[in-house]
């Protein structure tokens, strides 16, 4: 069974109705990233970072995965397929991908000020208890925070990410601009004899000498046209 691997990002999520930081009316007009989305502005300020994180997550319980998470998911039907995924929010797995890897982190989890990467201090959020409040404690007694990697903090799933990437056969990127690094720069793992999809309606900056087909279509569409070339080949 052949390998494929998905970069996703907020162009995937964008069409479920999760605001994107990036796009003209997106987060970033209302919030400045140093203050809710690099590590010095949670230690200036871990209320309003935490709070910005709960109303995201709130937000995140009113959507539906869109008919992209969902073809994604159905590829699985064809292929060993592993999402690896920019995104924080977890329509994924909620439309039925089973091997997703968030290089920034998971919404629906919080850890340890102290030791954010440390696997025991992870916490999962539900909608019975959807928020993080100022003293909440994780297990080694430092203040619960959002499991989200910042700016300015290491990306620990990266490696994996890459390894992964490595082994495709067919590289997919859907609705990402490749501009946030290290994930901008996971294409130059790829195999030369690998094929590479790219998903997205706007014009891409490419900085790889890698050919690639561009979808000019959003996620959902574009995932459409994709599934009718794949299992086309496949057949």
């Amino acid at each position: 069974m052949k390998k494929v691997v998905i970069l996703s990002g907020a162009g995937m999520s964008a069409e479920s109705g999760i605001s994107t930081f990036r796009d003209s009316g997106g987060l970033w007009e209302q919030y400045r990233v140093e203050d809710v989305a690099s590590i010095e502005g949670y230690l200036r300020n871990p209320s309003l970072v935490i709070d910005f994180y709960n109303q995201r997550r709130r937000q995140l319980l009113t959507v539906e995965p869109c008919r992209g998470h969902y073809l994604v998911a159905e590829l699985e039907r064809h292929f060993d397929v592993t999402v690896v995924t920019q995104n924080i929010d977890n329509l994924h797995e909620r439309a039925g991908s089973s091997k997703v890897i968030h290089l920034h982190g998971e919404l629906m989890k919080a850890t340890s000020t102290a030791h954010p990467n440390d696997p025991s201090q992870l916490v999962t959020l539900d909608a019975q208890h959807i928020d993080i409040h100022m003293g909440d404690k994780a297990s080694d007694g430092s203040q619960l925070r959002p499991f989200i990697v910042w700016f300015g903090e290491p990306v620990p799933e990266i490696e994996r990410a890459a390894e992964e990437v490595a082994e495709a056969d067919i590289f997919v990127i859907i609705g990402t601009s490749l501009n946030v690094y290290p994930a901008a720069g996971l294409i130059q793992y790829t195999s030369p004899s690998a094929p590479v999809y790219l998903i997205d309606p706007k014009e891409v900056p490419w900085n790889s000498f890698h050919r690639f087909h561009h979808i000019r279509k959003g996620a959902s569409e574009g995932m459409e046209e994709l599934m009718r070339i794949l299992t086309k080949d496949e057949a």
